[in-house]
């Protein structure tokens, strides 16, 4: 939770500071009491921008006051924590406009601080203005550290401040009374979850799905959704692949007195280049798709390194000493730029006189300088093909792992192996137990995943026509039969590099492309099934079948056809549609416009 009372780093004391003591000493501590702002930055996780910085409020450094918990208990004990809540607001407002810093300004307070304000002469509006800020870059955030007091009390001074340009926020949703209620009442134009959420999102689907339900629902109302709490890449990566668009915390940055401008192109990468690789890695229906765990980081061991000036007397020692260690790193600076292997050095030293002419010679002498080197975040897939395809690394066993550049540790070949089989048995829980195609789960993530990496794609739901009289007429194992053919045709013409193919359920089947001539692909699917249902039944011994009698829904008798297929695409442009669940109505609707038409029909819905 981002609040007035968070921790962050020590604000450098002045003289006069240094010289304070007990608050309580004055009488009108609340309005002389030293107080400084710090400021932690929000970014928009598809730009890597910066959208604003929340301002948290510091007392005095060094002293029991220096904490907000303290302050705000001791003024509260007092009967003046509202009080002191506006003057933080004031101070943080003043301190933002000297720093010039960009983006809006989210300033915490309570319900009844807000509405004491007109009263106790805190006019927002013109307090920007005297700061030369511009009332659209204030964001008031509503916190709920006690009691709810009444929304219908808020809602006219809400009314009279955002008519003036002022945003709203409320304050870690689901923590305390920050509910679904308050969100109907008050139409925030900002939402910040509550931390909970985020803590470990990688490896929990419940929270995955929380934070997916609240973009939803946030991008019917028209709001902005701000995950707080964010501590690891993991997270991060996570929390965008869900669809929030903005996020803080201490991964991105702890709160400063003059917070770093420089990192977002660096965080911008980073999230972008996991996207590219996950995309990558897609069209392999055996793995989960976007796993949070599926990374080089997960097979990390800690091994000491050496710089090249070591002796390789001394290198050989470590090896003697240690019969489970095969791989050496040489690191100069932080950063790897060779390994040294057991088998080649202890082989060398094996020889007559070796050790005696180089056990005093630098390592470097016996280095590999191209060792694989991989960032902690290489997905294992793309990790297992590049130990594959690299030239003089098809026999090693370990690989250097870094993070941003810098050494971490090695890992080995065989833990790869293992980390890929736990995968796959994760992945076959979603999988469609008849075509082994991925999923509901592994859709619903890669729709998601499009959706927050602002990619375009088409949406096609593949659907059988008369499947059911089918079955009724010749039994549910021909039927499986359909339903296999379907499922190899449509992989026949998906691009493997760059589509996506799933199986719902029954026969209903969804293909996302991202190949540019999906048009001509879909019609090949239409005429490679109409063929191919001809030859099963051939090979079925059904003979040259066009029309078979049975009942319909309804129990009537009806003559049928065989069964076509129906696709409905939905092209889908970066913001056309803010959810899964949307582009899923949409492509239902557009195959149930297909099926109106007889025979093997594409429909494609071009109103967006």
């Amino acid at each position: 939770m981002s609040s007035i009372s968070d921790m962050a780093s020590v604000v450098c004391p002045t003289p006069e500071i240094l010289a304070c003591s007990d608050p309580t000493d004055d009488p009108a501590w609340i309005q002389s009491y030293p107080l400084d702002a710090v400021f932690q930055p929000i970014v928009w996780l598809r730009e890597g921008s910066v959208l604003g910085h929340e301002g948290l409020i510091r007392g005095v450094p060094d002293t029991p006051w220096y904490t907000p918990d303290v302050l705000f208990a001791l003024a509260r004990a007092q009967g003046q924590g509202i009080a002191l809540e506006h003057r933080c607001c004031r101070t943080i407002i003043q301190q933002f406009a000297a720093l010039d810093l960009p983006g809006r300004l989210f300033v915490n307070i309570s319900p009844a601080a807000l509405l004491a304000a007109p009263e106790a002469g805190l006019d927002f509006v013109a307090l920007l203005a005297e700061s030369g800020l511009d009332a659209h870059c204030l964001v008031i955030e509503i916190t709920e550290q006690a009691l709810a007091c009444n929304s219908a009390d808020l809602i006219p001074l809400i009314a009279q401040l955002q008519a003036s340009g002022v945003h709203f926020a409320i304050d870690d949703l689901g923590a305390g009374y920050s509910n679904l209620t308050r969100w109907l009442d008050l139409r925030p134009k900002y939402i910040k979850t509550d931390k909970s959420f985020v803590v470990g999102i990688q490896d929990d689907l419940l929270r995955q799905q929380i934070l997916r339900s609240i973009s939803d629902i946030a991008a019917v109302a028209g709001a902005i959704v701000v995950a707080e709490g964010i501590e690891t890449i993991d997270e991060l990566a996570c929390v965008c692949d869900q669809g929030i668009a903005c996020a803080q915390g201490y991964y991105i940055q702890r709160p400063q007195a003059q917070p770093s401008r420089s990192s977002w192109p660096e965080l911008s990468r980073q999230l972008s280049s996991r996207r590219l690789d996950a995309l990558r890695c897609c069209s392999d229906p055996s793995l989960p798709q976007g796993d949070a765990q599926g990374w080089a980081l997960q097979l990390l061991r800690r091994v000491d390194s050496v710089t090249s000036q070591v002796s390789s007397e001394a290198v050989f020692s470590l090896f003697l000493a240690q019969p489970d260690l095969y791989t050496i790193p040489v690191v100069e600076h932080d950063k790897p730029i060779g390994v040294l292997k057991r088998s080649s050095l202890i082989e060398r030293f094996s020889l007559p006189f070796q050790r005696e002419l180089y056990g005093t010679s630098p390592c470097r002498l016996f280095m590999d300088s191209k060792p694989l080197i991989v960032d902690m975040h290489t997905p294992l897939l793309t990790l297992s093909r590049w130990l594959a395809e690299a030239e003089g690394h098809a026999q090693a066993t370990d690989f250097i792992i870094t993070g941003r550049g810098r050494y971490l540790g090695v890992g080995s070949s065989q833990d790869l192996l293992q980390a890929l089989n736990r995968l796959q048995l994760r992945a076959a829980r979603h999988a469609n137990p008849l075509t082994q195609l991925p999923g509901n789960v592994p859709i619903d993530r890669q729709i998601q995943r499009y959706l927050a990496s602002n990619l375009p794609f088409a949406v096609c739901h593949a659907d059988l026509d008369h499947f059911k009289p089918f079955n009724d007429a010749f039994g549910y194992r021909l039927g499986d039969d359909v339903i296999r053919l379907l499922s190899r045709v449509l992989s026949h013409h998906v691009d493997d590099q760059h589509d996506f193919l799933g199986h719902i359920g029954g026969d209903d089947f969804i293909v996302l492309f991202r190949s540019g001539n999906w048009q001509v692909r879909s019609q090949h699917m239409l005429d490679e099934f109409d063929r191919g249902m001809t030859q099963l039944m051939v090979e079925a011994g059904k003979g040259d079948v066009s029309l078979y009698a049975t009942e319909d829904r309804q129990g009537r008798p009806r003559r049928f056809g065989l069964p076509t297929l129906s696709l409905g695409i939905v092209p889908v442009d970066p913001g056309a549609y803010q959810s899964r669940h949307q582009i899923a109505q949409a492509a239902s609707e557009a195959k149930s416009q297909a099926k109106k038409q007889p025979g093997s029909t594409l429909f494609i819905d071009r109103r967006n």
